[in-house]
């Protein structure tokens, strides 16, 4: 059956759709000897789809990982910066795994990893309405900032939804909330901490969809996710709002 090279290329569990365009769009596919474009379909059955000359084929088991990433580190495979990248981490895994969505630099917690493009795109796409929550250690006018950002905001332009949001412990000034978003634009939480007045000492990821960061987990450590996590992360059924 016909699909979509970046679609094949993700199922395939080479890398995700997003990047298998790019190599599209860069001259690194070839489908039947010729250099692939963008949007162009074919049959894995019939066709022999290579990229950089590396002929493709099927993937049979996914991998599917849950690593605590801890601040310090590149929610990408490499970084022309000389980073570290999260791809250090889970070295040992036995299989090319990407991560799903990102976690910027300073931030710390829940980061899905795996071979399954399908996977990745239910995840990332904005139509399923993923939801992700952080613990956010904060200083600042609290009261004010829960306000508004329980409310719908305006970042550079980008319009972002009303965040759920409760109140923690808090220790002296730091005070401690959980904030719940169902989107994905860059930096986003603490963005919209520091539109709303608060300055964020520290942001960790505890949940996204129905799993949540396993306790168990030290800084820096992975472990596979169990059938029953990823049996829910693949029933998530697209947002009908």
């Amino acid at each position: 059956m016909e699909e979509r090279l970046q679609k094949i290329l993700s199922s395939c569990g080479i890398t995700s759709r997003r990047t298998a365009e790019e190599w599209i769009l860069g001259g690194r596919v070839t489908v039947n000897g010729s250099v692939a474009r963008l949007g162009e379909k074919a049959d894995l059955d019939l066709d022999e789809i290579c990229v950089d000359g590396t002929p493709v084929s099927r993937r049979g088991e996914r991998t599917y990982l849950m690593l605590n990433k801890p601040r310090g580190y590149v929610t990408t495979l490499s970084d022309e910066k000389g980073r570290k990248t999260v791809e250090e981490l889970v070295s040992t895994c036995g299989a090319r795994v990407w991560p799903v969505g990102r976690l910027d630099y300073d931030s710390e917690g829940l980061l899905f990893l795996t071979d399954d493009g399908e996977m990745t795109q239910r995840l990332t796409h904005p139509s399923y309405q993923t939801e992700k929550e952080y613990l956010v250690w904060v200083v600042g006018n609290v009261e004010k900032a829960v306000a508004l950002l329980s409310r719908p905001m305006d970042l550079d332009g980008a319009h972002v939804a009303a965040a759920r949001v409760r109140r923690g412990h808090s220790s002296g000034a730091v005070v401690q909330l959980s904030i719940t978003i169902c989107q994905g634009i860059n930096r986003q939480v603490r963005r919209m901490c520091g539109q709303a007045g608060l300055s964020v000492l520290r942001l960790k990821r505890i949940r996204e969809g129905e799993i949540s960061l396993d306790r168990g987990l030290a800084p820096g450590t992975w472990r596979h996710l169990t059938e029953e996590e990823i049996q829910k992360l693949k029933m998530k059924e697209v947002f009908a709002g």
